[in-house]
This record gives C-alpha cells, sequence and structure tokens, in this order.
C-alpha cells in the first residue's frame, strides 16, 4: 500500500499564493498519475490537477492559469503551486496517486488525509 501525506495549506487573503506539498511512501511501488482534487463545504469532491510520470498535466478550468501542478519522481512527490487565491478556491484539499506494486503488480489508488485551504476575502 502507499501512504500519501500532504502538507502546507492554510489561511491566505485572496489574491495570496499557497504551496501544497504531498509525499508518497510504503511498499516498493512505482507511481504513475498523481493529482490534487478538492472539495468544498457541500459540494462534491472535484478534480484539480492532475501530472502523468512523463509530466503531461492537465487543470480545471478554473484553476488554469493560476495553480501549477509539478513532481519530483525521485521524491515521489507532487507539488501545487496555487497563486491568486480567490475565495472560491476554500476547500480541503486531497493528494491522489495511482500506482502500481512492483511486488505484486496490483494496481491501486491512494488519498491523502486532505489540507485544509482556507482564502480570505
Amino acid at each position: 500500500q502507499v501512504q500519501l501525506v500532504e502538507s502546507g495549506g492554510g489561511l491566505v487573503q485572496a489574491g495570496g499564493s499557497l504551496r501544497l506539498s504531498c509525499a508518497a511512501s510504503g511498499s516498493p511501488f512505482s507511481i504513475t498519475t498523481m493529482g490534487w482534487y478538492r472539495q468544498a463545504p457541500g459540494k462534491q469532491r472535484e478534480l484539480v490537477a492532475v501530472i502523468s510520470s512523463l509530466g503531461s498535466t492537465n487543470y480545471a478550468d478554473s484553476v488554469k492559469g493560476r495553480f501549477t501542478i509539478s513532481r519530483a519522481n525521485a521524491k515521489n512527490t507532487v507539488y501545487l503551486q496555487m497563486n491568486s487565491l480567490k475565495p472560491e478556491d476554500t476547500a480541503v484539499y486531497y493528494c491522489n496517486a495511482n500506482f502500481l506494486s512492483t511486488t505484486t503488480w496490483v494496481k491501486g489508488d491512494s488519498w491523502g488525509q486532505g489540507t485544509q485551504v482556507t482564502v480570505s476575502p
């Protein structure tokens, strides 16, 4: 199994920036896609950004041009740089990783515990 630990959330004023990090650890594995999702109160969890093992990225329209996803494959870590934050970006942000166990050769999917991002007006 793969464990994901997020960090970097917090409270920021509108227009400010935050950087989220998510580190993967656990049994021998090879991570394919990593991504960030968010869930605001009363809303469904939604995709924010994903990145493949080769660096291809995809973003939600609402964050394009403001957020940047990146990853350090050697560290099994994914980052989300969030700039020009808006109050509507307030949510719990979750890290996600799709992986292949290199011992059992079984595919898996893991989620982090979530980190709160609050943007004040």
